[in-house]
């Protein structure tokens, strides 16, 4: 699938929705409906604000399974991945962690969504949950075989949380490159951890190796958005626009619309 098919913005900002835990996670206690209604209130938010897209991810079910999630998990992202899209028009993806891929693809594709945010498509590497394999092969040969090709699969590399000792003679161009052989559909690069940002000089480096889009999976913020903009074709942003900048808290509408704002500018060339 073409990115810029997808978005109305050539350096889209896509906005997190972190879904309360699910059903039969650790942390879950409400109801599918309740989960339902805050993941609905949040992508108004972020409508009302301006962002050009939202992706759903399921982070409260900490720890995470690792490549599987069960069918309660599968069919509530699939159904919360519909309400939020046919609610706010934007293009919308999914993410559901620990790697599990596939069932994110099933749940874009039943639910109409645009993409999905995949873990391990290229290298092996050992995460907090264990050794996660790569997976391009299973997952094109699984897209094409339930007709969705229309879903697009921007693919982590050198992944945040995670050791790539076993890799580490193979530099973050050279996996680039790889996921692009091997089919990507963009590529994303993050820090090390959830809120922190991925090195300038690696994503400049990734950029004069590859022809796919390239985006900020991690770190970004208003402070920061000026050093990264001529770089990238797109920016996750998560931890940033909620309030007081964590994770788990809700959106932040004042917080948003400050970054839109200065995103704006830096699109006029105004700086």
């Amino acid at each position: 699938m073409d990115f810029l098919k997808i978005f109305s913005s050539p350096k889209p900002v896509i906005a997190m929705i972190h879904v309360q835990a699910l059903p039969g996670a650790p942390k879950s206690g409400t109801t599918p409906e309740q989960i339902i209604e805050q993941a609905l209130k949040e992508a108004k938010i972020y409508k009302k604000c301006g962002v050009h897209s939202i992706m759903i991810e399921n982070m409260h079910d900490r720890p995470y399974r690792k490549n599987s999630a069960g069918p309660e998990i599968v069919s509530m992202m699939s159904v919360i991945g519909r309400e939020v899209k046919q609610a706010t028009g934007l293009p919308c993806g999914i993410q559901i962690l620990a790697g599990a891929n596939k069932e994110a693809l099933a749940a874009a594709y039943c639910a109409g969504l645009d993409f999905i945010r995949a873990e391990g498509f290229v290298f092996g590497h050992l995460a907090d949950e264990g050794y996660i394999d790569s997976c391009a092969a299973d997952l094109l040969r699984y897209r094409k075989s339930i007709g969705a090709g229309g879903i697009s699969i921007l693919t982590d590399i050198k992944k945040k949380h995670s050791s790539h000792a076993i890799s580490s003679d193979v530099d973050i161009a050279e996996t680039a490159k790889a996921a692009e052989f091997f089919l990507s559909d963009g590529l994303i690069l993050t820090g090390r951890a959830t809120g922190e940002k991925a090195d300038v000089e690696e994503i400049k480096m990734v950029k004069t190796k590859s022809n796919i889009p390239v985006l900020a999976g991690s770190g970004i913020n208003r402070g920061n958005l000026a050093e990264y903009f001529p770089f990238l074709d797109g920016f996750i942003v998560g931890s940033h626009f909620k309030k007081a900048g964590n994770w788990e808290n809700e959106p932040d509408d004042i917080r948003i619309k400050k970054f839109m704002s200065y995103y704006k500018i830096l699109c006029e060339g105004k700086l």
